[in-house]
């Protein structure tokens, strides 16, 4: 072999590695934070880039990892030079804050989050997830120690809420958005479980109890109310019933009246022109049929007392006497 030879391939070696070094492909969602000569030169975007080797490096990251084994919860710190742009669920360990009546509570907690500016989060921020756990713990002791026990335990949406509201506001400058909180447990101690535990017993049996008076109650009213209407219904029915048999006896001596009132006209002008006097001869009548029952009552009695003054307009009314039948035995 000769030297130009040699030469030769010792540049295709150079080439080779020059082009392998100066090519990077970056996958989708994920980005490299490229610097020239120690600063900060450019954000490698998802596809094929190609950098100077020598000159340009990528940025390597602090990062921890987390991992589950058998429910227990590991975390490690590596390094790396690749970030993640999608939204990252963070699994927070179980910790104890203490509410504002003094009870230690453990609280487990989630956090989604996403990487909106690169450079930040790599520049503005040492390592980031370590920065956003602690930020989280801290905040999270500030607004439980703000509520007590039983506001804590009832007001979770609450809870998630502020503490979206100001992790989004801290690390809004290291370039990241928070998206949701979520607390996944919280754990009283034994003892608080169990006073709980028999308030709300108590709680339900009050409940009960109430319900069942309220129930009785609502019966008893009812109740009353329904007797109240049927009387009152009642009433308007003999009320009613009154009215209407008033209104039938009324009209009956009406009918009766003008019934009497058309016979006794019909009477006055049959007989005025007989010449006799219509006055006498009612009285007569009036007499005759209280005689007939005078006699009719007394069966067993054949003396029967005739007042004088019938026997004087009997008297006057002669012409008539053959049209009424007295009896014989009267005196």
């Amino acid at each position: 072999m000769g030297p130009i030879l040699t030469l030769a391939i010792v540049l295709a070696i150079f080439v080779l590695v020059f082009t392998f070094q100066a090519l990077i492909v970056v996958r989708q969602s994920e980005m490299v934070i490229i610097e020239r000569l120690g600063t900060f030169n450019r954000v490698l975007e998802s596809g094929v880039n190609i950098i100077w080797p020598l000159i340009d490096r990528p940025r390597e990251i602090d990062w921890i990892e987390m991992t589950m084994v058998n429910g227990v919860r590991y975390q490690r710190r590596v390094r790396r030079v690749r970030l993640d742009l999608r939204e990252t669920v963070y699994d927070f360990p179980r910790q104890g804050v203490i509410t504002r009546d003094n009870v230690m509570t453990e609280i487990n907690a989630l956090l989604y989050f996403q990487i909106t500016d690169p450079k930040k989060a790599v520049y503005e921020i040492a390592n980031l997830p370590d920065a956003i756990e602690k930020l989280t713990q801290t905040t999270l002791r500030n607004v439980i120690g703000e509520m007590d026990l039983d506001q804590t335990l009832s007001s979770r949406e609450t809870i998630n809420a502020k503490l979206r509201a100001i992790l989004d506001e801290a690390s809004d400058k290291w370039g990241v958005k928070i998206n949701r909180v979520e607390l996944q447990e919280i754990t009283p101690p034994p003892d608080i479980r169990n006073a709980l535990e028999k308030q709300m017993r108590a709680e339900r049996d009050r409940r009960a109890v109430v319900l069942t008076a309220d129930g009785e109650k609502s019966a008893v009213i009812l109740q009353a109310e329904g007797f109240r209407n049927s009387q009152i219904t009642r009433a308007e029915g003999d009320k009613q019933a009154a009215i209407l048999q008033a209104e039938g006896e009324r009209q009956a001596r009406v009918l009766c009246a003008q019934g009497e009132a058309e016979a006794i006209e019909k009477i006055t002008n049959a007989l005025e022109k007989c010449g006799t006097d219509p006055a006498q001869y009612l009285i007569a009548m009036r007499y005759l049929e209280t005689f007939k029952e005078m006699v009719s009552g007394n069966q067993g009695n054949q003396t029967v007392y005739i007042p004088y003054e019938a026997t004087a307009i009997l008297g006057s009314i002669g012409g008539l006497r053959d049209l009424f039948k007295i009896p014989t035995q009267a005196k």
